[in-house]
């Protein structure tokens, strides 16, 4: 009878244990880090938008309100792009189906409707996108800052995080669709990001028709999301009462 025997070479010494025990727990360390210090960053930037549209609606009403916060919205939101990489690479749990679309959605307000047609930025729909959007960002930043940082967070933190979107969703999406419908005119207009044949790639796009597909996307996706995170926040507070 042949006995298979196992080369010595290829049983883990206690000591080559405890070196991959390090190297994990310092690799766990270095991604709090990191995670802690985007979303305080974030968090910072998201504060800034807030205070900015606060001081323009108490000073100049809500006309003023776009102008002011310009530059923090496109960092703070802009910077969002992260999360899309941090799903991929499974440095957090959110799956890749559901953080792409909401991100890439955000990214399309912000820099493909605001940022590129001026005509919307005194509309009230602005302002009731931002106020939904701050509420959001600025708890949900300051809960996973809290979480990685000190690895807990407080009861009512929880609840904040798990529960304003049920208002806040709703108030942006149709503030979100508001202004593409308002911007469509000056849209079709412009021909502003229209690229038309003949040209060198044999291709044709059109902002316009591309941005009325995007609205009519909220109506299968809303209802998913919601539906989404409806679950989560189930799942979130189930949890927290066993703990």
């Amino acid at each position: 009878m042949v006995i298979n025997q196992i080369p010595l070479a290829t049983i883990p010494t206690s000591s080559s244990i405890s070196h991959i025990s390090a190297m994990a727990g310092n690799a766990s360390v270095m991604r709090r880090l990191y995670l802690s210090f985007y979303n305080w960053i974030v968090f910072i930037g998201w504060v800034q938008v807030s205070w900015s549209m606060i001081l323009a609606l108490l000073e100049n009403g809500y006309e003023a309100v776009y102008a002011a916060v310009e530059q923090h919205l496109l960092f703070a939101q802009t910077a969002a792009i992260m999360e899309i990489l941090h799903s991929i690479v499974g440095l957090v749990r959110s799956p890749v189906s559901s953080t792409i679309p909401q991100i890439t959605g955000r990214l399309f307000m912000i820099w493909g409707i605001l940022w590129s047609f001026p005509e919307t930025h005194t509309h009230i729909f602005v302002t009731s996108l931002l106020i939904s959007w701050c509420i959001t960002e600025v708890t949900r930043y300051c809960f996973y800052g809290m979480k990685e940082s000190f690895g807990f967070t407080p009861s009512w933190l929880l609840w904040l995080r798990y529960s304003t979107f049920i208002v806040c969703l709703p108030v942006g999406t149709v503030s979100e669709v508001g202004l593409v419908y308002i911007v469509l005119p000056f849209m079709k207009a412009s021909g502003k990001y229209c690229l038309r044949m003949p040209n060198k790639w044999n291709f044709s796009f059109n902002y316009f028709y591309a941005s009325i597909f995007f609205m009519v996307l909220y109506a299968p996706v809303y209802p998913r999301l919601f539906r989404y995170l409806i679950a989560q926040r189930k799942k979130a507070l189930a949890k927290a009462k066993t703990t």
